[in-house]
């Protein structure tokens, strides 16, 4: 079954009732997209000017898939984020300073410095930080949700990845263990048409989704690229773990539209792919269809556009003049010392009755000690 040409994408196999997004959120929902591409194209520029060590690894093209999977998920519901999933961040209440100044290993940064990557979680928001083994974090997610079922919560855990992990021996456990326990825990996959560069086609038999049956659990196909799709289908999948109808595996279709890193020039790639991908472009398309169907103002879109770029740009200066991190310090924080609860993280969405504002947090690591 071939899927990396962009004519395969389905639409959402969940239908979204227009009554549960306002005017107001899909606002937001295109603020959070072009925030998370703001600060990416951000990021990219201090990557080349030398500010960023290592590599630099970015979602662009998938920015709906985690603002749209995040947006439908209460204050106390559980993440799993992962290094193409910004935009989850930005939802849960994670600035962008802090987003750059991680990247730049600067003490203001989620990790305090201690990282200069994306694997970061904020456990004051609700977030387990990533590692790179793919999917582990599947894993991760399930003992979060088996926890809340012990308890018997009504709380969902969520979790990323990419169509690469399924073929790992991980995610089959991951699978199988929440298919057996019925655990409340959503399972988003991206399909981005390459596992690094190795296409579908070369990866598998059969699609992800279509394996889910095999687990005991649904699978949903929806388009990656549109944001109200994938909203639609994980609110319905979350819903259906709150009420104690088990985990569902929902494969948003969409296409990476940089390379695996910053390192990566995707040479293997087909320029006709790229350019029918390009056409479908997640944040350029939602844009139109709110001037088309919710009669937005061009203004309207054009501020949020400026409004967003003029923060990021605050944002960077802020990050930029956050110190470097106390070597001292390196030791403290390696081992867990105390227990300490994952904090909850903003719900934006309005069917939230009430929305969580994010508090300021101060990430210097001696300022927490003390």
């Amino acid at each position: 079954m071939t899927l990396s040409d962009a004519s395969a994408v389905m639409g959402a196999a969940v239908p979204l009732d227009p009554a549960l997004l306002t005017r107001a959120d899909r606002a937001e929902l295109l603020r959070y997209m072009t925030m998370m591409r703001t600060a990416e194209e951000r990021a990219l520029s201090l990557y080349k000017q030398g500010k960023v060590p290592g590599s630099f690894y970015d979602g662009r093209g998938q920015e709906a898939i985690s603002v749209g999977a995040a947006f439908a998920l209460s204050p106390r519901d559980r993440l799993c984020i992962l290094h193409r999933d910004l935009g989850a961040h930005f939802v849960r209440g994670v600035t962008p300073d802090r987003y750059l100044a991680n990247y730049m290993g600067r003490a203001d940064g989620v990790t305090g410095g201690k990282d200069g990557n994306l694997h970061f979680g904020d456990r004051a928001r609700g977030c387990v930080g990533m590692v790179s083994m793919l999917p582990d974090m599947a894993l991760v997610a399930n003992g979060m949700a088996l926890a809340m079922k012990m308890r018997g919560e009504a709380r969902v855990a969520l979790t990323f990845f990419g169509e690469g992990s399924t073929a790992n021996g991980q995610w089959h456990e991951a699978m199988n263990f929440a298919g057996v326990q019925r655990l409340p825990v959503v399972f988003v996959l991206e399909n981005n048409r390459f596992a690094y560069s190795t296409p579908n086609e070369l990866e598998f038999a059969a699609d992800p989704v279509e394996r889910a049956e095999g687990y005991g659990l649904p699978g949903a196909e929806v388009d990656g690229n549109d944001v109200e799709a994938v909203f639609a289908a994980v609110h319905a999948a979350v819903e259906r773990a709150r009420e104690g109808g088990g985990p569902t595996l929902v494969e948003c279709q969409t296409m990476r539209m940089h390379g695996h890193g910053a390192h990566d020039d995707m040479g293997y790639v087909p320029a006709e792919l790229l350019a029918k991908w390009e056409a479908r472009d997640p944040i350029q398309s939602y844009a139109a269809r709110l001037l088309e169907e919710f009669d937005f103002a061009d203004e309207e879109v054009e501020r949020i556009t400026e409004e967003v770029r003029a923060y990021v740009a605050e944002c960077a200066e802020r990050a930029l003049a956050s110190p470097m991190p106390d070597p001292a310090l390196a030791r403290e924080g390696v081992f867990a010392d105390r227990w300490e609860p994952l904090g909850d993280g903003a719900a934006p969405w309005s069917g939230w009755a009430e929305p969580t504002a994010p508090q300021p947090i101060d990430n210097r690591v001696e300022r927490r000690a003390a």
